[in-house]
């Protein structure tokens, strides 16, 4: 029988438990279902709130239904006035009723642990948050969150520029979200090229560098998901905000080095989790 992990978290013996706030990838490997995957992978209890349905698979995004504001903040309730959760991973948002939804059923619990992923455009081109909510989005919830963790792409869309070209640049655009509220930004550069995938967490007091090796494969769908939530995940478990972002650029990378053992699909597959475990 396998039972619940329990570890230390500020001298207290307990189960860590992360909240998704996220759309649903029906194909499982985006998402909802990436980010529980992720938790469970690290030990982490893995809970829920849906904010969007996708009718998707490997090969792109098909169709949203947008859950209603009104059950966003239902979900949020439920899971906030029972579960004692350590730390929140903030996903898809497509409308401005979400994230105003969002951003005030986080408030009311009183939680600031929070991993915003500003997913905006799925790898395939697919637009995930219409324009209207992008403001409503660095308004309402970049000054309450932690960490926001955009791509390239991402980025450049938030600052209205041009994608980042090398890590000053970088640098400077994480600096301008920042400006705009955020208090600690991971811009990612995933999407770029070159020998190493790096990725930057710029804070007001410095900047600190993570890279990892590029890995030639066209499986990492849900890449940017997993990499939030792992980020989430060893905050609930007591993790300072470099040490958690150090951690879980090692689970992603190695998620990527392992997804071609998976067969999933004809499109740009997914990671593979739970690579530790089969």
């Amino acid at each position: 029988m396998t039972r619940t992990r329990r570890i230390d978290i500020d001298g207290t013996r307990m189960t860590a438990i992360a909240v998704t706030i996220a759309g649903s990838d029906s194909s499982g490997g985006a998402g909802i279902q990436a980010d529980l995957k992720t938790f469970c992978a690290l030990g982490v209890y893995g809970a829920s709130v849906i904010a969007a349905l996708t009718a998707q698979n490997t090969r792109g995004v098909s169709a949203i239904h947008d859950v209603p504001a009104d059950f966003i903040t239902a979900q949020i309730d439920a899971v906030f006035s029972d579960l004692a959760v350590n730390a929140v991973k903030i996903g898809m948002l497509s409308t401005p009723a979400a994230i105003e939804a969002v951003a005030a059923g986080l408030q009311r619990h009183g939680q600031t642990n929070i991993v915003l992923d500003p997913v905006m455009v799925a790898a395939t081109g697919a637009r995930l948050l219409v324009p209207a909510a992008v403001e409503t989005l660095t308004h309402r919830l970049f000054p309450r969150v932690r960490l926001i963790t955009p791509n390239l792409l991402e980025a450049a869309a938030l600052v209205d520029s041009e994608v980042a070209a090398n890590e000053a640049e970088m640098h400077a655009q994480a600096g301008r979200l920042l400006d705009l509220g955020a208090r600690a930004v991971l811009i990612k550069g995933g999407h770029a090229s070159g020998a190493e995938s790096v990725d930057l967490l710029v804070e007001p007091a410095g900047v600190a560098r993570f890279a990892a090796r590029r890995i030639a494969t066209d499986n990492t769908h849900g890449s940017g998901c997993t990499l939030s939530a792992a980020i989430a995940a060893f905050l609930a478990k007591g993790a300072a905000l470099a040490d958690a972002v150090g951690a879980a650029k090692t689970f992603i990378s190695e998620a990527i080095a392992a997804a071609d053992r998976l067969e999933i699909g004809s499109g740009h597959g997914p990671v593979h989790h739970l690579h530790a475990w089969w």
